[in-house]
């Protein structure tokens, strides 16, 4: 065993009927490594027996640490949690449910300690089990995403190997909304990428819908990206443009004499502009309700408690 230490994060949500198994999976896996390690579970707010699985746990495996927050603020809430407390030379982040399969931890730290990459990215090569309304919805937002960050998100998942001047690099954003894929993907350092299919889910049921996938995509792209705002002053110009040609046929039609009523036409520009406008707010408005959340300077989490007690 070297002196180099490895700690692995696992944000954890109504995970109890699993979660005994993953941490002793995680645990077989990482002590493959030869590395000091700690498990560091983080239990999301949970409302089933999960805090109560891990403080049983932790007197039977030493190497096991559980961060219980206050109230379930969201997977990125308990990334951020497990990194704020992670101390090893290399972070690992996985979820509880098995998906993220503990097999590649050690070629995962293999990866880091002998070929000297700093990031290593476990990529989906099959999806599992979804449907193809789930498989569209997710490739439609991985280009939407590529578009309008600039970010090549493809395929990516939360499974990562971080190297400690990777983590001590993320704690230095100072926004509340975090991202964690794309804010590992815009700090660069030298990464590569290891393939996995996806398993079928162990214990609980999964709580990621088509709704979960939208929200993802706004909170990804107000993240990193200003071209939704720039996009309204295209909408104005198109909608100029329009304007602009309807005149022009208007003034063509009463110099030649034969202008007609033009209620239809008055109605479907006044439900254009509106639309325009409309959707030009909603912008607008997304990125105000952003800028509102970062000025109040929230707490990204609140810890309610840790075990062991320190």
């Amino acid at each position: 065993m070297t002196g180099r230490q490895l700690t692995l994060i696992v944000p954890a949500y109504n995970e109890s009927p699993g979660l005994e198994a993953t941490v002793r999976e995680i645990r077989a896996q990482a002590a493959a490594t030869h590395l000091a390690f700690t498990i560091v579970v983080v239990d999301d707010g949970s409302t089933d027996d999960t805090w109560r699985t891990l403080a049983s746990l932790t007197t039977d495996i030493p190497e096991l640490r559980a961060v219980r927050l206050s109230r379930n603020f969201g997977k990125e809430g308990a990334i951020a949690a497990g990194l704020d407390v992670s101390q090893g030379d290399a972070t690992i982040i996985l979820d509880a449910d098995l998906q993220h399969p503990p097999r590649l931890i050690p070629d995962m730290v293999r990866l880091w300690e002998q070929d000297g990459w700093d990031v290593v990215e476990a990529m989906k090569r099959h999806r599992g089990r979804e449907s193809w309304l789930q498989r569209a919805a997710t490739r439609t937002f991985y280009r939407v995403a590529r578009v309008l960050t600039g970010q090549d998100l493809q395929d990516a998942s939360d499974f990562k190997l971080l190297d400690r001047r990777v983590v001590e690099a993320w704690r230095r954003f100072g926004e509340r909304a975090t991202f964690f894929r794309g804010l590992v993907a815009w700090l660069g350092f030298r990464r590569t990428q290891i393939l996995f299919d996806v398993p079928q889910r162990f214990g609980g049921q999964s709580r990621w819908s088509i709704g979960a996938l939208l929200g993802l995509a706004v909170h990804a792209v107000t993240s990193f990206s200003a071209l939704p705002l720039q996009l309204i002053s295209v909408l104005g110009f198109v909608t100029l443009l329009l304007a602009a040609g309807v005149g022009v046929q208007a003034l063509r039609l009463w110099w030649s004499g034969l202008a007609l009523p033009g209620f239809t036409t008055v109605i479907l520009l006044q439900l254009i502009v509106g639309g325009f406008l409309m959707i030009s707010l909603g912008i607008i408005g997304t990125y105000v309700a952003r800028i509102y959340d970062e000025v109040k300077a929230r707490p990204r989490y609140v810890v309610r408690e840790v075990t062991p007690r320190e």
